[in-house]
């Protein structure tokens, strides 16, 4: 069943985390830990476990809520550095990293909403039997 819709809202939120992955190259918090870097890799790890469980429905659920509250922190960390990046409001050239997040939480929103809906339909063909 990986033709479903919210598969294809989970896979948009992957991409956006592996294009978060390429385009976090410059974003520097601390000079040891990867924070951006090591945050995407866990999104993508999370989506593709996400995607496969198709057969688990909750379980799907609950990657999408885990990865949604991951994105959220990442927003967090990312308007932090870009609040904290030299240049001010004539510098435009400040990097479009939150933008990815984004996109990833409204995907991952809608893919819980099909996800439900889907549960919905399977209990209450369960209640026909």
């Amino acid at each position: 069943m990986l033709q479903r819709i919210q598969t294809i809202w989970t896979l948009l939120a992957v991409l956006a985390a592996v294009f978060l992955f390429i385009t976090g190259q410059d974003v520097v918090l601390s000079d040891t830990i990867p924070v951006i870097n090591i945050g995407a890799i866990v999104l993508v790890i999370i989506g593709a476990l996400s995607i496969f469980s198709f057969k688990n429905r909750k379980r799907q659920i609950l990657l999408n809520t885990i990865s949604i509250i991951i994105n959220a922190l990442l927003i967090g960390v990312l308007a932090y550095w870009l609040l904290n990046l030299s240049g001010g409001i004539h510098f435009p050239e400040k990097g479009i990293e939150p933008i990815f997040p984004l996109i990833a939480v409204i995907c991952l929103l809608i893919a819980n909403v099909y996800v439900r809906k889907d549960e919905r339909l399977v209990k209450s063909v369960d209640r026909l039997r």
